[in-house]
């Protein structure tokens, strides 16, 4: 377990989930963009709870590994999310060309014009 403090909170998530985390707040800060994600967490009074976290380019949190025995909150859905958004940024999915063909036609009486005057 790591434990998470963003702001003057600090939460206990899973290990993955915490390394999620900042590699995420990282990789958004070197693009000089912005996100937010939810995860599940131990509060101090060790009830789980959700939370959600904006990082970016000025988020200031640090993640620090606890001896604690309590159980991790489940973040596999959280953590493979962050995954697929990493993946987006840093394999962005590829512009694929259009051919002629599969553009719709359109004329000019489509713009409100009269096809006869472009003068």
């Amino acid at each position: 377990m790591k434990q998470i403090t963003y702001s003057d909170s600090s939460w206990l998530v899973g290990d993955d989930a915490a390394d999620a985390i900042i590699e995420y707040a990282v990789l958004l800060a070197r693009i000089e963009s912005a996100d937010s994600v939810r995860v599940a967490a131990l509060g101090a009074n060790g009830r789980e709870q959700d939370v959600t976290f904006l990082i970016g380019p000025a988020t200031m949190m640090t993640a620090e590994t606890t001896e604690s025995g309590l159980a991790e909150p489940d973040n596999s859905e959280a953590i493979a999310d962050m995954h697929r958004r990493m993946g987006r940024i840093t394999s962005p999915p590829h512009a694929r060309p259009y051919h002629l063909d599969d553009i719709p036609s359109a004329d000019a009486t489509s713009f409100g014009t009269d096809a006869t005057s472009f003068d």
